[in-house]
């Protein structure tokens, strides 16, 4: 199996989060596209490790996703060493994706920050024939990173306007982490489960897409830059 748009996230709904937008774009016109965890959520506030594998496969069909998996790393543990290394390097040259999402290096949960290096270092090292794991190397063409609580500046911006209600559904996939009326308040809150939370993701993706002339967008962020060999065909049809 192979995949076009491969995205990483430390977390279940992690990706989702920053870019299911982007993804079910992808999806819906043609590209194959899958979702990485790099852990099973087992630490997070809400939910457990069953409810939360259970979400993920929910929003994987939501998404129409081609492949998803959880490798099953420590939660709340993430670090950058050889042997989490070597588990992205084996799911990339499996998979051998064209573009791969991973989330924004700067970010205020350390998980976040460690699955961004995590899959950076990876993904230079999934190209080196001489990193010996029985598969062919690989090397993705571009390494894009998504939004998560931190913004940033972004390199460009997604319009998902058509495709926002959509991924709407998807997190809604996330009853024990988003907020789900008629859920119970046992369980502490957090900000995405915050009855505010949904405005707050509306309004986020409201503001990228009218820096494009948008009505919704997904921020993203890539590490140099990108050629654009025809002014024309990159711009010409802009008209905010």
């Amino acid at each position: 199996m192979t995949i076009d748009l491969l995205a990483f996230g430390a977390h279940p709904d992690d990706a989702e989060l920053g870019a299911a937008g982007t993804v079910i774009r992808a999806t819906r016109t043609g590209s194959r596209t899958g979702v990485i965890t790099l852990t099973r959520g087992e630490m997070g506030t809400r939910g457990d490790a069953a409810s939360r594998a259970a979400e993920f496969d929910a929003a994987a069909i939501a998404m129409g996703l081609a492949h998803h998996a959880m490798l099953g790393l420590p939660d709340g543990r993430l670090t950058c060493d050889a042997a989490s290394r070597e588990a992205v390097v084996r799911e990339l040259r499996s998979l051998r994706p064209s573009v791969v999402l991973a989330p924004y290096w700067e970010d205020r949960h350390p998980d976040h920050v460690a699955a961004s290096r995590i899959v950076q270092e990876a993904v230079f090292l999934t190209g080196l024939a001489r990193l010996d794991t029985g598969q062919e190397p690989h090397r993705p063409g571009e390494i894009v990173y998504y939004m998560a609580a931190w913004e940033f500046e972004p390199s460009f911006v997604v319009d998902i306007s058509e495709h926002f209600a959509q991924k709407q559904a998807v997190l809604r996939c996330y009853a024990s982490q988003v907020y789900t009326p008629g859920r119970g308040t046992a369980e502490p809150g957090t900000l995405i489960s915050s009855e505010h939370y949904w405005e707050l993701l509306a309004a986020r993706a409201a503001h990228y897409g009218r820096l494009i002339g948008k009505a919704y967008g997904e921020p993203f962020r890539i590490r140099g830059l990108v050629e654009i060999p025809d002014l024309l065909a990159a711009f010409g049809s802009r008209t905010y």
